[in-house]
């Protein structure tokens, strides 16, 4: 039986290999699977056009509720959008808001005019994205707040 499996192999790898040497076949070279040398622009697609305008990384205002990650804001074509990165999370609430805020750093309790509300929050946690409308001058705004509007509490905030 051990002669049978052992001459079974052996006619498979020299098949192969007389295979190979009449086809041409190229071994893979694992090195370059790993370690691509492709440029940029032959690789591009349309998320990888996008431009990080600014970013920051959240910092957290009220402790009871830490906020972490980095916040974005990129442009797509003629778009722009507000994005937070997958480690981005923040404590769960209710009516949870991202908000532009006038100032560079957000404190923990918001007046009515230093900010404007972008959306509700999408998810307590992990990569998100946020349209900025076109009425929003970004010159006005120097920090993305994560904000509570029913206890009108900040969680935290990045500077951008």
């Amino acid at each position: 039986m051990r002669r049978l499996a052992l001459a079974t192999l052996s006619v498979l790898a020299l098949g192969t290999v007389a295979t190979t040497a009449a086809n041409g076949i190229k071994p893979i070279d694992m090195n370059a699977l790993i370690h691509p040398t492709a440029s940029a622009s032959s690789l591009t697609t349309p998320t990888q056009l996008a431009a990080a305008q600014t970013a920051g990384e959240f910092v957290t205002v009220e402790q009871d509720h830490a906020t972490t990650g980095t916040a974005s804001i990129v442009t797509e074509g003629d778009q722009r959008y507000l994005v937070f990165d997958d480690a981005f999370d923040t404590a769960r609430g209710p009516d949870v808001q991202v908000v532009l805020y006038t100032g560079s750093t957000v404190p923990v309790n918001l007046e009515e005019g230093d900010y404007v509300t972008l959306a509700p929050l999408q998810s307590f946690e992990g990569t998100q994205r946020y349209l900025i409308p076109d009425d929003i001058d970004l010159e006005d705004y120097q920090a993305v707040g994560i904000w509570c509007r029913q206890f009108n509490v900040t969680f935290g905030y990045a500077p951008l």
